[in-house]
């Protein structure tokens, strides 16, 4: 039995406690968001690493949790204090270690994974129970000591979620910050060893341990970003040029040695300079050419500007919207010299709005494009004379807030490859992108793989369609992705499918300046194969069913 305090201290002594435990619920929770974020950036499917990752967390917290009845009083505080440096030294090296086992044992990754997930959740398991057992000592009636320290562990787990979601990522890189929570796991154990030495029976070791194991995790944030860059570059053929983990998702840049710049999102190729023309050119020409009227522009997605690149070649087009989530990646479209000399500065001079109380204003250190001519990289046969605005929201609020209605709509989101995406590709959203189109307006849908993932490229088709929207198929080969596939939509009350596909097929001559897409290559796209766009499927997508999600995973899998 530990010899308790005199009684004038024990208020003071459990504040100390309550303050350990307020620190650790902060981490713990940080630790479950940072493995699932790695998780989903290496594997994708972010809804099913998350809900995997904290579900087995909570698991063996239980575990933990029960087990901790076994361990004896006797020496209880010097386990504590072992426990916690081991914590802060799993949890702060974890993300480092999956991100090089991916890279370089890619079978054993799964083990790596898993293995960091449970010696995590078992090891916060053990450590609030024997917190309670310790502030015994000082809080002995039971109310009281588990009130408090379960207070302080729950309030210090929403602490650590907003500081994860808001702070520590204007500051850190998601394995950094896995080491400043090891550091503040650490920074416990030390307040615990100054304020309770008396407890401590090696007293010594203890001291030892815990500061030699603070100095490791201190030289590993600030070594973080070199092993981070190291172990990153096992997972791409090509030298990395720039990476970077955003609010939303995890960039990367490439370069091979013919000079041909590859992005990636989460580990998904997202285009290469080597045919990205090929993909935008058919993403947005067909869809240009037939409009009848080209005044308004809305574009979704399409944050890297090269969807806005081709837009702007035409003359007639007064108001472009471009719409992307991520203003990190918006703002590396304007920034990075690769991606620069890709989309040719589309970008540079574009309006910036904002979101401020769910409502969309412009920014007040930004003004509207210019029209000047350019010159070198980013020179074009006419002036720009659209006014372009970029905002930095989520698709489905800004279809939902934003007034008035647009000639074309061209939707570049990524694959729906997990849940979040799926909702862009439903029933619902489309039925309001429907309402912001014009009555013979045209909008065209970026559809994935018709050959890799057709139920899901038939799928799109049927929401559409199921949306009041009367559609067109087409397709291309884009070398770096393989055959790919777009709908064509137009308002179903206005127009049918048919006069739209007449109308492509009799384009003669592309009026603007392209490098890949021809009048026969355009018309050769809207023919498929036998049997491609039939299928005993009937299901179309909603945000309740999320059926693309599984027909894509399907795909995958297959």
């Amino acid at each position: 039995m530990i010899t308790p305090l005199p009684r004038t201290k024990n208020r003071r002594a459990s504040s100390i406690v309550y303050l350990m435990t307020f620190i650790m619920g902060g981490c713990g929770i940080a630790y479950e968001y940072t493995f699932s974020k790695i998780s989903s950036d290496l594997l994708g499917n972010s809804v099913h690493q998350w809900a995997i990752t904290i579900g087995l967390m909570m698991l063996f917290m239980g575990i933990g949790s029960d087990l901790q009845k076994h361990i004896e009083d006797k020496g209880i505080f010097d386990k504590f204090i072992f426990f916690e440096v081991l914590l802060g030294i799993i949890g702060a090296f974890g993300p480092v270690l999956m991100l090089y086992t991916f890279g370089n044992f890619r079978d054993h990754y799964v083990l790596v994974q898993y293995g960091s997930t449970v010696a995590v959740g078992f090891l916060i398991g053990l450590e609030i129970p024997i917190l309670s057992r310790i502030n015994e000592e000082f809080a002995p009636e039971l109310k009281v000591n588990l009130g408090g320290i379960l207070r302080m562990d729950y309030v210090g787990a929403f602490a650590g979620a907003l500081a994860w979601v808001f702070i520590l990522p204007r500051f850190f890189s998601l394995t950094q910050m896995s080491f400043v929570l090891g550091v503040l796991n650490l920074s416990c154990a030390l307040l615990a060893l100054a304020y309770f030495y008396r407890m401590a029976v090696r007293k010594i070791a203890l001291t030892v341990l815990t500061l030699a194991s603070t100095l490791a995790l201190c030289y590993g944030l600030i070594k973080a970003p070199v092993w981070t860059a190291h172990a990153e570059q096992q997972l791409f053929q090509d030298p990395i040029i720039y990476a970077a983990t955003t609010r939303y998702q995890h960039v990367v840049l490439t370069q091979a040695a013919s000079g041909d710049v590859y992005c990636y999102i989460n580990g998904n190729t997202q285009f290469s300079s080597f045919d990205e023309h090929i993909y935008h050119e058919m993403l947005v020409h067909p869809a240009m050419l037939v409009a009848t009227r080209r005044d308004r522009v809305l574009i979704l997605g399409g944050g890297d500007g090269l969807a806005l690149r081709e837009v702007l070649k035409y003359p007639d087009v007064h108001e472009i919207t471009l719409v992307d989530l991520d203003p990190g990646m918006t703002n590396l479209a304007r920034e990075n010299e690769a991606l620069l000399k890709l989309n040719q500065g589309s970008l540079l001079n574009a309006r910036v709005s904002v979101v401020d109380n769910g409502a969309l204003i412009d920014s007040p250190d930004t003004q509207t494009i210019t029209t000047p001519r350019r010159t070198g990289w980013f020179a074009h046969d006419s002036e720009k004379v659209a006014e372009v605005s970029l905002v930095n929201i989520d698709a489905s609020l800004f279809v939902d807030q934003i007034s008035g209605s647009y000639d074309v709509i061209i939707v570049d989101f990524p694959d729906p490859n997990n849940l979040e995406l799926s909702k862009l590709y439903s029933r619902g959203f489309y039925g309001r992108l429907r309402d912001k189109l014009n009555r013979n307006g045209i909008m065209v849908q970026q559809s994935t793989s018709p050959v890799g993932s057709r139920e899901a490229f038939l799928c799109i088709g049927r929401t559409l369609a199921d949306a009041g929207f009367h559609t067109l198929p087409y397709h291309d080969n884009v070398p770096t992705f393989g055959e790919w596939g777009f709908w064509l939509a137009a308002r179903d009350d206005f127009q049918q499918s048919d006069p739209l596909e007449r109308k492509l097929v009799t384009i003669e001559d592309i009026p603007v300046p392209v490098r890949y897409i021809t009048p026969d290559v355009m018309r050769a796209s809207f023919v498929f194969g036998k049997d491609t766009l039939t299928s005993s499927e009937t299901s179309v997508n909603s945000i309740i069913n999320n059926v693309i999600f599984q027909y894509y995973a399907d795909a995958l899998t297959y």
